[in-house]
């Protein structure tokens, strides 16, 4: 049986469950997921009307990290709608219904109650804050957690045609504050939004309560790309078939416009 980013992140938050950061990862890879809801029509447009089980006192809609699951799962054809975690929990908020997610087909099987989708959804929701400073002096990157750098190369993994590179250094700005900064060269027009959460997420679901890095999109005329090529770290993001699409295929990866519940 295939094993997939889910069934990895679940089995180490089960092996150890006072871990944080393992609990934090997991939740991380559910948002990113491509997940399968089971219907009991097919959708209408964004409206869609999803299968819900009830299990003691609570609702659940089931969702799948692979269609062959979900086929599984029914032992039938069965409507279907693909969308992302963050989806999910964007179109459950407020509705008091929880997730089951691969019941009875997998080792990541677990029940989500509503509680814990709402928290995925106002963790999700804090998005960077701008600001403006201009870089004195650049080194290489020092003191980052592995938590954190390993939390960056996934989520530029998964950012492929919206950048070409992006370098981590540390940085002291031009008021004497010290910091890190992840800098993008080659970034697709209209995608600094996307990377920004992106790098966000990453930072938030490191588990570093006080974390904080700086992002910025560099042209590639810029003079401090040749200062970062000297001393940074450099993440060459995955390239893609179609540069130019930024837009998310899978219904329900945009935050903002979540399916709806019919």
């Amino acid at each position: 049986m295939t094993e997939t980013p889910l069934d990895a992140a679940h089995a180490a938050m089960e092996a150890a469950p006072d871990d944080d950061s393992a609990r934090l990862r997991f939740y991380e890879r559910l948002a990113d997921s491509e997940l399968v809801l089971m219907l009991s029509a097919e959708p209408v447009g964004r409206d869609i009307n999803p299968e819900i089980f009830e299990i003691g006192d609570a609702r659940f809609v089931l969702a799948f990290d692979l269609e062959e699951r979900l086929s599984g799962f029914a032992g039938r054809a069965v409507p279907y709608a693909a969308l992302s975690g963050r989806g999910l929990a964007g179109m459950l908020a407020g509705q008091g219904i929880g997730l089951a997610l691969n019941i009875e087909v997998a080792p990541s099987a677990i029940l989500l109650p509503p509680e814990a989708l709402a928290w995925l959804r106002e963790t999700l929701d804090h998005g960077p804050a701008e600001a403006e400073a201009t870089p004195r002096e650049i080194s290489a990157p020092r003191g980052l957690p592995d938590t954190l750098l390993s939390a960056l190369d996934t989520k530029l993994s998964t950012a492929a045609g919206l950048a070409r590179k992006a370098y981590l250094a540390a940085v002291i700005y031009d008021d004497g504050s010290r910091g890190h900064l992840l800098a993008f060269s080659g970034t697709q027009p209209g995608a600094e939004g996307a990377l920004a959460r992106a790098m966000n997420e990453a930072l938030v679901f490191s588990g570093l309560e006080a974390g904080a890095l700086d992002v910025a999109f560099l042209p590639d005329n810029s003079p401090l790309l040749a200062e970062l090529a000297r001393h940074a770290l450099r993440f060459d993001l995955p390239e893609t078939e179609r540069p130019g699409r930024i837009e998310p295929i899978a219904p329900g990866s945009d935050p903002d416009r979540p399916p709806k519940l019919r």
